[in-house]
C-alpha cells in the first residue's frame, strides 16, 4: 500500500528512538503495563508518533486491563487492518493509514463498549495532545 508519508529506513531511524523504531517500523511490542498512556485519563487526541496523524480520541479510550492503552474506535479511516498469523496466533494488526507504522492489534473482545472492539495500542506508538492543545 502506498502511504501519504513515505520515508527511507535511514530517515525513520534518524527520526525515531531505537525503541520507537522497533515498535513502529518493525512491529515490535512494548512490555505490558509499562507504557506512558496505559492508565492515562487525560482528555485529548492521540496521534501517530511517527507522522502525527490523528488516530484516536480520548473519549473512546477505556480500561481493559490488558496492559496497553485500549480504544474501542479509531477516528474514521485512520487505521489500516492487516491479517497477522505470527507467533502462532490469528490476530488483526493495526497500522497508521498515513505512514504504515505499527500501532498494535484489534480484538473483538471489547465487551461493554459501543463497538465491541478493543484496539490494543502500544503507548510508544502514539502521542497525546491534551484537549487544551488538540
Amino acid at each position: 500500500m502506498g502511504y501519504n508519508v513515505e520515508k527511507s529506513d535511514e530517515q525513520w531511524r534518524a527520526e525515531l528512538s531505537p525503541e520507537e523504531y522497533a515498535v513502529l517500523r518493525e512491529a515490535g511490542t512494548e512490555r505490558a503495563f509499562t507504557g506512558e498512556y496505559t492508565d492515562t485519563e487525560t482528555k485529548g487526541v492521540y496521534s501517530c508518533k511517527a507522522c502525527q496523524a490523528k488516530l484516536f480520541e480520548s473519549d473512546t479510550k477505556f480500561h481493559s486491563g490488558c496492559g496497553w492503552p485500549s480504544f474501542y474506535q479509531p477516528i474514521s479511516d485512520t487505521i489500516e487492518y492487516i491479517e497477522d498469523k505470527s507467533h502462532g496466533m490469528d490476530r488483526v494488526e493495526v497500522r497508521c493509514a498515513n505512514c504504515g507504522s505499527h500501532l498494535g492489534h484489534v480484538f473483538p473482545d471489547g465487551y461493554g463498549t459501543p463497538t465491541g472492539d478493543r484496539f490494543c495500542i502500544n503507548s510508544i506508538s502514539i502521542s497525546l495532545a491534551p484537549s487544551d492543545e488538540a
